[in-house]
């Protein structure tokens, strides 16, 4: 029993770090530098007998080791490294060169803060990288010095630079996979296995699953996407809207939810008779086999795509077999209307097959999300730094200005944070020089470290910070009463103390990490001299200066914040996908009349604007969720606005495949009155989110969702009946695309009773 107690408190004690901090990213860099980081101090300060070189060696091995993670294959993680050490190099000598005017500090170090914040929507690389950038030259640029001292502070960079390229390749390095990947692969393996056993069911087969059955494998897939979610959620750095690679996940991430929510709707009723429709039971069996090379691949990302490629040419041929299955057997001589409660008999007949063809849709998307990230993986360094697109012509240098130029806009939440950051830092730089404070760098890494996307969180942090700061001052200071002379127990004290001060941030508070950063600067600053605890008064001094600046950029630069953002982000997405399906059924109508056949380049560019649209929004949401403190809106209910914008970004998508890739079939009757119908159904449809826009705007009422129109599906058939079969007397592709026009009308319809009840929680009544 005794041998058993330490061996429980031990593995609880894992538990407990492993819940705080998943798959131990935040112990392993600080695992790192806690080795690293004093071994370079000592042989720098003690060995060499150089200051300055000990100084940056000291500081660049924590920013190398504790601020930035690279990800990807071990050799593109070095050649990252190796990036950032020369980044460093080239910024230290810039930042030593205008340490000396003050104005000129100013200015060039809003111009440089600004170019390093911004340049994260360019790729991950840069995102992660930005606060060690930033260090790089904060650090030179607020401790003028001679010129002659620059030599030992590079050399000290270098140093600090080799040895963490050496710290990540041999102690612990971390996994290759990206942390989406893994839950990512279980929700294709669990919609697989709901969309097998659904056809089963739906097929009356031998030894299908029961009901029971059925409703526990639709549990499981439910489950596997609410874990993947949450762990989107939670991921520090989460690549959004970044390089090809990291908008592929974002997007994979919205898709598999999309898709979750298509299988919940059209799950088997338990107590439903078969529906006998071989074609699409088969297309719901060639999409489970999609889905289930596409966890392959997102398990082994290095492996070949081809076995994914052939399992998604598969399901395009059963797509379209089911389509001229639909055409062959459509009742086109079937009588009735539309009831509220029962639709059409002709729409109904095309119901399971629409249902497999969605299915089928949201899957070779996800199938191409997947294939993307994966040959992103397999890209050059280069490439990655620059986010270039895999398997496109596209310069990468284009394709990073297109990136950067769907931020430059006056709504986008990264912009607005680049400009904020520069600028606190900027007002910081200024303070530090004009008052000469001793460390005055550490009052800009004040401000940074609390500046957040609104004035009330900043204040928070502030006090937080300061609270922190305090807290580790007088623990600080009680160490060095303790220790006194013996200077010894300082250099055992500083990995211990570096350890927790990497750890801390994430397993505990801001605050605690405040707090033993400020205890690994008592004990940096106290080797080799007799222990003074006047540092800890400056080090106080410092932040207090930092968080006061923090606070007053905050008030006085878009002070509304996140929640704010996310709402002028969600309006435009809405608006903007609204007008993407408009522009999707416009071009719809224009195939399947006389005439020139329409170019879907109004409708593509439309597309273009919705998505870079999406991307900003999934910037600002991040934004929201890493602000602390109560929610104005619910977090449910945000979440079931932003995956509202992917399902109507879907719904066009779908609209425009649907005839984007159909095979030329013009008729001399112009179908001018189902045209009518569709563009008038489009019209309502499209309207309701431009009014869901406006609401979120605050700039009009919510609008109450539209119920479904059975009169308006009689006269669709009905319009349609005349043009339904050929001259040989059977049904036209083109009458059922134009009926699966009106399902996904009618899809994105289905969603606004969730949506207005989501918006109208943040809405003031």
């Amino acid at each position: 029993m005794q041998t058993s107690d330490p061996d429980s408190r031990l593995r609880a004690a894992v538990s407990w770090l492993r819940a705080r901090d998943p798959e131990l990213a935040a112990t392993r860099r600080a695992g790192r530098a806690a080795l690293v980081m004093p071994g370079l101090f000592a042989l720098c300060s003690q060995v060499i007998g150089s200051p300055a070189m000990a100084t940056y060696a000291a500081f660049a091995s924590f920013a190398m080791l504790l601020l930035v993670d690279f990800t990807g294959p071990m050799a593109e993680r070095l050649r990252a490294h190796l990036g950032l050490g020369v980044a460093w190099v080239v910024l230290i000598c810039l930042g030593t060169l205008v340490a000396h005017h003050t104005w000129l500090a100013v200015v060039v170090t809003v111009v440089i803060a600004f170019l390093v914040l911004f340049s994260g929507v360019v790729s991950s690389v840069l995102a992660g990288a930005s606060t060690a950038l930033l260090l790089a030259f904060v650090l030179p640029a607020t401790s003028p010095a001679p010129l002659s001292q620059l030599p030992d502070r590079l050399v000290g960079a270098a140093l600090a630079a080799v040895t963490a390229m050496l710290a990540i390749s041999l102690l612990w390095p971390r996994p290759g996979t990206d942390p989406l990947s893994a839950p990512a692969a279980r929700v294709c393996r669990a919609a697989a296995q709901q969309l097998r056993s659904d056809a089963s069911r739906l097929a009356d087969e031998p030894h299908c699953p029961n009901p029971a059955q059925c409703r526990v494998t639709a549990a499981e897939a439910t489950a596997a996407a609410d874990e993947l979610r949450a762990v989107f959620d939670a991921t520090p750095y989460r690549p959004t809207g970044l390089s090809s690679g990291s908008r592929a996940l974002v997007r994979l991430v919205d898709e598999l939810t999309w898709l979750g929510s298509i299988l919940a709707d059209s799950t088997p009723p338990p107590d439903g008779q078969p529906a006998c429709d071989a074609a699409a039971h088969q297309a719901r069996r060639a999409a489970a086999a999609v889905l289930d090379e596409a966890a392959v691949l997102l398990d082994t990302p290095r492996n070949s795509p081809q076995a994914l490629r052939s399992a998604s040419e598969r399901l395009r041929t059963t797509l379209e077999d089911m389509e001229r299955n639909a055409t062959l057997r459509l009742p086109v001589h079937k009588e009735g209307t539309g009831t509220p409660s029962r639709v059409h008999p002709v729409i109904g007949f095309l119901d399971l097959s629409f249902r497999a063809q969605e299915v089928g849709f949201a899957t070779l998307q996800i199938a191409s999300n997947v294939d993307r990230a994966a040959a992103a993986d397999r890209r050059s360094w280069h490439d990655r730094l620059l986010g270039s697109e895999p398997g496109t012509v596209t310069a990468p240098l284009a394709s990073a200005r297109e990136r950067a130029a769907a931020h430059l806009q006056p709504q986008s939440v990264w912009l607005h944070n680049s400009l904020r950051g520069a600028l606190g830092i900027g007002v910081a730089v200024a303070l530090a020089n004009l008052t000469s404070v001793q460390h005055s760098f550490w009052v800009v890494l004040g401000t940074l470290s609390v500046l957040r996307s609104n004035a009330l969180n900043t204040g928070q942090n502030a006090i937080r910070a300061v609270g922190g700061t305090v807290a580790g001052s007088l623990i600080g200071a009680l160490l060095l009463q303790l220790i006194g002379h013996h200077g010894t127990v300082l250099w055992i004290l500083l990995p211990l103390a570096v350890l927790l001060a990497g750890t801390a941030p994430s397993v505990i508070s801001f605050a605690a990490g405040q707090a033993s950063f400020t205890i690994t600067l008592v004990v940096l600053f106290n080797i080799g001299q007799d222990p003074d605890w006047h540092i800890v008064l400056l080090r106080i001094q410092d932040i207090a200066i930092g968080c006061a600046v923090s606070l007053l950029v905050g008030l006085f630069f878009w002070p509304r914040g996140a929640t704010a953002a996310v709402n002028r982000a969600l309006a435009e997405a809405y608006a903007d996908g609204a007008r993407y399906l408009a522009g999707s059924v416009a071009f719809a109508v224009g195939r399947c009349g006389p005439g020139p056949a329409p170019v879907a380049d109004a409708a593509l560019e439309d597309g273009r604007v919705a998505a870079a649209a999406a991307r900003r929004l999934d910037d600002a949401f991040r934004s929201y969720l890493a602000e602390r403190g109560a929610k104005p809106v619910p977090l449910a209910d945000m979440s079931t606005l932003v995956t509202g914008v992917v399902g109507l970004r879907l719904a066009a998508d779908a609209v425009l495949g649907l005839w984007q890739h159909a095979e030329e079939q013009r008729a001399e009757a112009d179908r001018a009155e189902a045209r009518l119908v569709i563009l008038g159904a489009a019209g309502r449809v499209s309207g309701w989110y431009r009014d869901l826009a406006a609401a979120l705007n605050r700039a009009g009422d919510l609008p109450d969702p539209l119920p479904r129109n059975p009169a308006a599906e009689g006269q669709l058939v009905e319009s349609l009946r005349r043009d339904l079969t050929d001259e040989k007397g059977q049904a036209t592709a083109t009458a059922v695309r134009i009926i699966w026009t009106a399902d996904h009308l009618d899809v994105a319809r289905r969603l606004q009773p969730s949506l207005a009840a989501a918006a109208a929680a943040g809405h003031p009544s």
